[in-house]
C-alpha cells in the first residue's frame, strides 16, 4: 500500500509539492461525476419542465374542444329547437319542453300546405335564387378578370366603389329601386327583385374573385397563348377550371343572399303570386290569430335547402374563402 492510499491528505500534500502530481490531480477531478442518486436543482427543473409540457398540451386541448361545443350548442340549439318544435302536435306546442320530436307530428307542415301557397311561393324563392348564382357568378368572374388582368385608370377603384356600395343597407337601396322600377315598368316583377338581388351579391363576388384572380399566376395564361389559345380561351379553358372553389363560394354566397332576402321582396314585390317564401311565411303573423306550429314549420323548410348546400359545399366553400388570400 502506498503513502498515498494511507492518507488522502498527504496526496494532496505531495500534488502541491510536485507539479507532475498536481496536473494528474486537476485531471482526474475534471472527469470527476456526481452520484446518479443525488440529482441536482438544475435537473429538478428540467424534469418539472417536461413534466408540465404534457399537461400543459392537455389542459389546451380540453379548453379548446369545450369551447368549440360550447359555440356549436349556442350556434345550432335555436336552430334543432326550431325543428322540434314544428314537429310537435299544435296542442302541445307550448307543454311539452322536451328535447325530443318521437313520435313526430306533421300536422303543421299539412296545415301549412293548405293554407298557403307555399308551393308557388317556393318555386319563386328557387327561381330567384338559381337565375342570381348564374347571373352573379358569370358576371362577377368576368369583372374580376378584367379588374386584374386589363390595365386601365381607376380599376382599383372601381372595384372598391362595389364594395362600398355592398355597405349600405338593403333598406337605402330598395326605397329608390321601388321607385325607379316603377317608371320603367318592373314594379311587382320578379325581373326587378332579381336586379335587386344582383345589387347585393355582384359586389361580393366580384371583390372575392378579384384577390382570387390576382394570388393566380399569369404563366398559366401565357402558356396556353403560347399553345395557340386566345386570352379569352386560355381564361375560360385555364382559369376557370383553377378557380373552381372561387366560383363556388361567390355561388354559395349568392344563395344565400337571395333565398334569404326579405327586404327586397317586401318592398318591390305586392302580388301573392310573386311573394318569396320570407315575405309569405311573414304574411301569417297576424294581429289575432298567431300560427306558431305553421310558422315554424315554413322556417324550417326555409332552412332546409341552406343544410343541403353546406352539407355537399362546405369544403369548396372553405377552400375559395382561403385560396385568394395566399400569394401564386
Amino acid at each position: 500500500m502506498t503513502v498515498t492510499q494511507q492518507n488522502p491528505h498527504l496526496s494532496i500534500v505531495a500534488a502541491v509539492a510536485d507539479p507532475r502530481q498536481e496536473r494528474l490531480l486537476r485531471d482526474t477531478s475534471r472527469f470527476e461525476r456526481l452520484p446518479h442518486d443525488v440529482p441536482t436543482p438544475a435537473s429538478d427543473q428540467k424534469l418539472s419542465g417536461f413534466a408540465s409540457k404534457p399537461i400543459k398540451k392537455i389542459a389546451g386541448s380540453v379548453g379548446l374542444y369545450a369551447a368549440v361545443v360550447v359555440i356549436c350548442i349556442y350556434s345550432f340549439f335555436p336552430i334543432y329547437w326550431m325543428i322540434v318544435s314544428s314537429l310537435r302536435a299544435p296542442q302541445r306546442l307550448f307543454l311539452d319542453t322536451s328535447l325530443v320530436f318521437w313520435p313526430p307530428d306533421l300536422s303543421s307542415y299539412k296545415s301549412l300546405l293548405q293554407l298557403t301557397n307555399y308551393t308557388a311561393n317556393f318555386f319563386n324563392s328557387a327561381l330567384m335564387a338559381m337565375a342570381t348564382i348564374v347571373i352573379a357568378t358569370t358576371l362577377s368572374a368576368f369583372i374580376a378578370y378584367g379588374a386584374t388582368r386589363l390595365r386601365f385608370r381607376g380599376k382599383t377603384t372601381l372595384v372598391a366603389s362595389m364594395l362600398f356600395a355592398y355597405m349600405f343597407p338593403p333598406l337605402m337601396l330598395a326605397i329608390p329601386m321601388s321607385t325607379l322600377f316603377r317608371m320603367v315598368g318592373l314594379s311587382d316583377s320578379l325581373w326587378g327583385l332579381l336586379i335587386a338581388h344582383l345589387a347585393i351579391s355582384l359586389p361580393l363576388g366580384v371583390w372575392l374573385l378579384w384577390g382570387f384572380f390576382k394570388s393566380m399566376p399569369f404563366d398559366l395564361e401565357e402558356a396556353a397563348m403560347v399553345d395557340g389559345c386566345s386570352q379569352f380561351s386560355a381564361f375560360i379553358k385555364v382559369v376557370l377550371p383553377l378557380s373552381a372553389p372561387g366560383l363556388i363560394t361567390v355561388g354559395i354566397f349568392s344563395f344565400l343572399l337571395s333565398w334569404a332576402d326579405y327586404v327586397f321582396a317586401l318592398i318591390l314585390i305586392m302580388s301573392d303570386q310573386n311573394k318569396t317564401l320570407p315575405v309569405a311565411l311573414a304574411s301569417m303573423l297576424g294581429a289575432q290569430d298567431l300560427r306558431w306550429g305553421e310558422i315554424l314549420a315554413g322556417a324550417s323548410l326555409i332552412a332546409l335547402p341552406l343544410f343541403v348546400v353546406f352539407t355537399f359545399c362546405y369544403r369548396y366553400f372553405v377552400a375559395g374563402l382561403t385560396a385568394g388570400a395566399l400569394k401564386g
